[in-house]
């Protein structure tokens, strides 16, 4: 009777599902979401070729790119989604884990709600389980000094691995200039190490191979010097950043000015040149042989520019600005009128290059260059693509790497280990929450049994031997999947970050137990919207 009275209240069309219907559904779209990234974890992990409405074409293995493009439908789908942007943006890589992990927590939660055991319960077990996964996290990590290049480099060499970039002489190149890049850019305030990744600009252009991707320390701008006129190189450049045009502005009021004779035309246009050379005459006396302008420089303007011998860009985005002004220490100025000496910015080079047949100024040796530029080149637009994608992920790893001062060993050995101590710890739990608490431990198993299949390896027997090694004492047993057997991962090199395990460990239990307490789900669909449209998500 409840039943029909509610349906009754709701408008025409709605759709509802109800308890154990609704979380069955959401926990098999959850399971399923994560299954489609299952084969894309490890180095051994496929691609997946995602085409648009219109027709582009995305080929990854990262695992919030995927999310993102697949353009899903169903609310409990976007939940997914939410975490692994979540991943993405707090550390930059282990999307895919954390997606897999949440699947798994889900499955294991379906079996558990079969069994009678409410999804309270459930939820509390698993809040258990991850406070108690934190804690031992923290014991199995390694410290890590900040100027260990070489381990540092292992890292981004790992972050890499998953990633279609290239050849192993590729990765090892790349994962040297991610390195370079992020020691760069790192600062020191009150004893702890921040890393601001806007610093590292990313630019890319086919043409080329992978191999010719370089570290700038200065910044690349996709610009073109304004003038034919103007030099092209400027070597001891004295570089000015303007954050106001160099033309005549026009009034924002209405304003009318009658001319009666040629006279006063000529006199009109003669004032207005006048006023253009004065700001040049300002911008060569503060001593600058270079300028950057945020927004448009009058033809005339460029003319004296170019006279003067000073190379002008105009129309630089306000990121750039900022990233120059980081790497050259010069002050951005608002006005011609305010600009000193002292505002700016020096620079060992600043010279226009045609690469791939357009145009491109590189600002290179600064000073002090607390910016800095990595550009890609590849083949094509999809493998640039795909190598950026890889860099984001590579300078996030080594990053929170520097920050936390902590990694851990790949290849499925942190999750096993810490499935073992969750093991232990269920055993000293008293009520239902203890099968919550092994579930949680079998779901993390899901990632070296994932990294197993997609080597080709038998996963049962794959667990089965990591298990041994664990209770033996290796923490460090994980999956060699190049060589098909259960391997030292840290005689390896296989290292990562604690703080990618850390949010992916916090980031699926939080979307498990989301989802775990949902027991109704009400789709409102709109009288504009036709049942058969395709458009709108089914619940069925």
């Amino acid at each position: 009777m409840a039943g029909k009275i509610s349906q009754d209240v709701m408008p025409e069309g709605t759709q509802r599902v109800l308890g154990r219907d609704a979380m069955r559904l959401n926990i098999a779209i959850a399971y399923a979401i994560s299954q489609i990234l299952k084969s894309t974890l490890g180095p051994k992990g496929m691609d997946k070729m995602l085409v648009s409405d219109l027709g582009d074409i995305i080929i990854t293995n990262d695992g919030a790119t995927i999310l993102e493009e697949m353009n899903v439908d169903h609310p409990t789908a976007k939940l997914l989604v939410e975490v692994a942007k979540t991943q993405d943006k707090e550390v930059g890589d282990g999307t895919t884990t954390s997606v897999v992990i949440a699947g798994n927590l889900l499955k294991n939660a379906g079996q558990l709600i079969d069994k009678n055991i409410h999804p309270t319960t459930i939820v509390k077990g698993y809040e258990l389980a991850e406070k108690k996964a934190q804690e031992e996290l923290v014991d199995i990590a390694d410290k890590v000094d900040p100027n260990d290049k070489e381990t540092l480099k292992q890292i981004a060499k790992v972050s890499l691995g998953s990633k279609g970039v290239g050849s192993e002489e590729e990765k090892d190149m790349i994962a040297q200039i991610v390195v370079d890049a992020v020691t760069q850019v790192l600062e020191e305030k009150d004893g702890k190490r921040y890393v601001d990744l806007d610093l590292i600009k990313i630019e890319k252009k086919a043409g080329g191979s992978v191999k010719d991707t370089k570290l700038i320390k200065g910044i690349v701008i996709d610009k073109e010097v304004v003038h034919s006129g103007m030099p092209k190189r400027v070597e001891n450049a004295k570089i000015a950043l303007i954050d106001a045009p160099l033309e005549i502005e026009k009034t924002e009021t209405d304003a009318k000015i009658s001319i009666t004779s040629p006279d006063q035309l000529e006199a009109f246009l003669k004032k207005e040149e006048e006023m253009l050379k004065g700001m040049v005459e300002k911008i060569k006396k503060a001593g600058a042989n270079v300028v950057f302008v945020q927004k448009g420089i009058d033809d005339i303007a460029q003319y004296y520019l170019a006279k003067e011998g000073i190379m002008a860009v105009r129309r630089v985005k306000k990121s750039d600005m900022e990233k120059l002004a980081r790497a050259t220490g010069a002050r951005i100025a608002t006005s011609i009128d305010d600009l000193t000496e002292k505002d700016l910015g020096e620079a060992q080079l600043v010279e226009e290059r045609k690469i791939a047949g357009d145009a491109m100024i590189f600002v290179e040796g600064a000073k002090d260059p607390k910016s800095v530029t990595i550009f890609i080149r590849g083949g094509t637009d999809h493998v640039t693509s795909e190598v950026e994608r890889a860099l984001r992920d590579a300078i996030g790893a080594v990053a929170s790497v520097i920050q936390d001062g902590l990694y851990v060993t790949g290849g499925g050995s942190v999750e096993v280990e810490l499935a073992q101590r969750l093991r232990e710890y269920a055993k000293t739990l008293g009520g239902r929450e203890q099968l919550a608490v092994e579930n949680y431990a079998d779901a993390l198993e899901s990632i070296p049994t994932a990294l197993a299949e997609n080597a080709g390896m038998d996963a049962i027997d794959t667990i089965v031997e990591l298990r041994a090694q664990h209770t033996k004492g290796n923490k460090y047993a994980g999956v060699n999947v190049f060589d098909g057997k259960v391997d030292d991962m840290k005689k390896l090199g296989v290292l990562e970050p604690y703080r990618v395990k850390k949010q992916a460990l916090a980031s699926a239990t939080e979307v498990a137990r989301l989802i775990l307490r949902i027991d109704d789900i009400i789709a409102s669909k709109g009288s504009s919207k036709k049942d058969d449209s395709g458009s709108d998500f089914n619940l069925d």
